[in-house]
């Protein structure tokens, strides 16, 4: 069985089976989510964990009050007892209208450079389509099927919401904003911002690039200026080393007044 049902609505999910269980069968409920984790639902006799407060367990079936998109997948009721056992499986999908989408526009772009807008809508089940506009109007999933836009030369990707510049140019310049939409409730949009195009300043760069070399060029002036007035220190000059001759002394006399000479000149 399968069930589809909008988000925050109640459901009742069925628990049919033809065997004679007897007066007391013993009843589970078990979730499987979409990426195939199980959890117990219904268990002991009682709902477990975040199910309590939130469903309601009768003879046959079990009840939402209000399901919520994380409940989109597969319960299983078992039951057992007089030595039988019987399974039953639904697959519930619930459907949530999209939320406000989250976009990346930047503000301010060089002229030839890879741009990219990306918009996201994070809540919406089944998962949102994506539309952009520029200055209002919607732009056409493919520009060169039309004569207004085929000059332009972006790339939309309406699955999952990027809106790329191979080389943006000046006439990509103005407001943008995305809207997501599912089929469920009323498509959202997401905020406006205007996208500027400009040129790379070559004569700022030229500028800098000359007032730099200017800087250098009166640094170095001023260092000759001074090292030729004199400003600058001059490195110390080495004073020649002087001979220094040391007396003899008297034990180094030999007993006929002569003496060895043990002393030399130092140096």
């Amino acid at each position: 069985m399968h069930k589809v049902l909008l988000f925050f609505s109640g459901v009742d999910l069925k628990c049919t089976y033809t065997a004679d269980f007897g007066s007391a069968p013993r009843v589970e409920w078990k979730f499987r989510d979409l990426k195939g984790s199980q959890t117990l639902v219904y268990f002991d006799n009682k709902p477990t964990g975040q199910y309590a407060g939130r469903i309601t367990v009768y003879d046959g079936g079990l009840r939402f009050s209000k399901v919520t998109r994380a409940d989109t997948g597969d319960y299983d009721c078992e039951v057992s007892g007089n030595s039988g056992y019987g399974e039953n499986s639904i697959k519930l999908t619930v459907l949530v209208p999209p939320s406000k989408p989250l976009s990346r526009i930047p503000s301010s772009v060089r002229t030839g450079s890879n741009v990219r807008l990306t918009c996201f809508d994070a809540d919406g089940y089944p998962p949102s389509t994506y539309k952009w506009y520029k200055d209002n109007t919607p732009l056409p999933e493919d520009p060169t099927m039309f004569p207004n836009f085929k000059n332009l030369t972006y790339k939309m990707n309406v699955n999952n919401g990027n809106l790329e510049f191979p080389s943006v140019s000046k006439m990509d310049s103005g407001p943008y904003f995305c809207e997501a939409s599912n089929g469920e409730g009323v498509p959202q949009r997401g905020d406006v911002v205007k996208m500027e195009v400009r040129d790379l300043n070559v004569g700022g760069i030229v500028a800098g690039v000359i007032v730099a070399l200017v800087v250098v060029g009166l640094l170095l002036i001023g260092l000759w200026f001074a090292s030729t007035k004199g400003y600058l220190p001059k490195k110390a000059e080495s004073k020649p080393k002087q001979a220094v001759y040391t007396q003899p002394r008297a034990d180094d006399m030999d007993d006929g007044d002569e003496f060895r000479q043990k002393s030399s000149f130092v140096v």
